[in-house]
């Protein structure tokens, strides 16, 4: 279901390298950030023009969109298709356990090292005073138990028209659920939504040529209004995302992987191809096909690879968590808006629920944002654009989070499950391999 235009054929990076320079996406968007950037910081007052703004707003109108039939359909994609795999009752509640689990540690972290380094404040970001305030008053008008009752939509066309994403959350779970019980008889409709979904990331495809326009507008805008400055609170968000995303490898995901009896530097080395492939394409899914082989090569269960890999392509994003947790405090720090205990809270729940709606595709990640932003406090809604200016830079490291949270999930789930050959995960995470082994993994479960 990822963008044609980012990722081609899933697994053949060289389709992109085949490509003039000039057109791959990766550098239209470089080139453009330099270029608003040297336009914010030259010609400030050209920067602040409204059209030059209206460039990353119509870029950001344009991702909002397509969010409430993106959750829709990987969510109730990923539930009805569990049913395919066997034993699904006991693996699929272990997996989604362990999902929930392992997701909380990572919007923790992120919100522990947001509290921890405050990088967004001294930006002084002020957006259009008369919209924040239009978002203060339907937040302040809304009490605890609106809340609670407007996630149950008046009409599920409605929701979906809205684009409510809580309301489009609760509708797509119980639909996915009752797809899923149909059984056969609901395979037709199961085709269906995935052609949907396929055709919805078509959407984003064409959506994402724009990219470079936005991001234009977008940095020319922010550096044309806040100056110079704005740089260093930019560059150290980016930063402190490589720096937190790196600790939650290395500490959670390492843990884990000692707890079971192996180092995760191995197995980061085990994947480096598959690592590479999502660096150049900015999206988790492009490697999949390789990253399942490769864990049934590991002496990981069949049938266990063929239910957690694809299912945690929708419930178990760890960068994009992560992502979510620190941007939000940085826009709220960039625009002066405190958020409360109860708030930082809040974004831990919600954060929880859109993530399911993010898919391993270029921009998820900004996508998700956007849906946590418009609960937690919409307030913070018109921050986005400060953020987008460098999502990018951050996307890469969201998608290699992702692909090596679910390749330890797979293995800890296999382990879990009494069906992890551990003879054989050892020699080929020390490379002590020979050809019989691959008959053996392949043939296991």
């Amino acid at each position: 279901m990822a963008a044609a235009t980012e990722i081609g054929t899933p697994g053949v990076p060289s389709r992109q390298g085949s490509k003039p320079w000039y057109s791959v996406l990766y550098v239209q968007v470089l080139i453009a950030i330099v270029i608003g950037i040297l336009v914010g910081w030259l010609f400030p007052n050209i920067a602040t023009n409204d059209w030059i703004k209206a460039l990353g707003d119509g870029f950001i109108k344009l991702i909002k969109m397509v969010i409430a039939p993106i959750i829709f359909c990987t969510v109730v994609s990923g539930i009805a298709h569990i049913q395919n795999a066997s034993k699904v009752g006991r693996v699929g509640v272990k997996a989604l356990v362990y999902f929930e689990i392992v997701s909380t540690f990572a919007l923790v972290l992120g919100l522990i090292v947001g509290n921890l380094a405050p990088i967004g404040h001294g930006l002084a970001a002020k957006p259009d005073a008369a919209a924040v305030a239009n978002y203060v008053k339907q937040a302040e008008a809304q009490k605890s138990v609106d809340f609670v009752l407007n996630i149950i939509p008046d009409s599920v066309v409605g929701a979906l028209a809205r684009g409510d994403i809580l309301q489009v959350l609760l509708f797509a779970i119980l639909f996915g659920f009752a797809l899923m019980a149909l059984g056969e008889r609901g395979h037709r409709l199961r085709d269906v939504i995935d052609d949907t979904a396929h055709a919805v990331f078509g959407v984003i495809a064409v959506v994402m040529k724009a990219a470079p326009v936005g991001a234009f507008g977008a940095m020319a805008y922010t550096i044309g209004k806040y100056g110079p400055a704005a740089l260093g609170n930019l560059i150290g968000l980016i930063a402190l995302f490589y720096v937190t995303a790196g600790l939650f490898v290395v500490i959670v995901l390492g843990l884990i992987a000692r707890f079971i009896g192996f180092s995760i530097l191995k197995f980061i080395t085990y994947i480096k191809d598959e690592l590479l492939i999502v660096l150049g394409t900015s999206s988790s899914e492009s490697a999949l096909p390789q990253l399942m082989e490769k864990l049934e090569r590991l002496g990981c269960s069949k049938p266990v690879v063929g239910l957690v890999v694809p299912t945690g392509y929708s419930f178990n994003l760890d960068g994009t968590n992560i992502y979510m947790t620190l941007a939000t405090l940085f826009i709220s720090q960039a625009l002066g808006v405190e958020l409360s205990f109860t708030q930082q809270v809040t974004i831990l729940i919600v954060a929880m629920l859109t993530s399911k709606g993010a898919s391993g595709v270029t921009g998820a990640g900004f996508i998700t944002l956007a849906a946590t932003l418009s609960v937690v406090n919409p307030a913070l809604v018109p921050g986005m654009a400060i953020v987008f200016s460098i999502d990018k830079f951050m996307s890469e490291v969201r998608a290699l989070t992702n692909i090596t949270g679910n390749g330890i999930a797979t293995v800890f789930v296999s382990w879990w499950e009494g069906e992890l050959d551990h003879d054989l995960l050892q020699r080929r995470l020390n490379q002590q391999i020979d050809p019989s082994d691959v008959e053996t993994a392949i043939t296991t479960g």
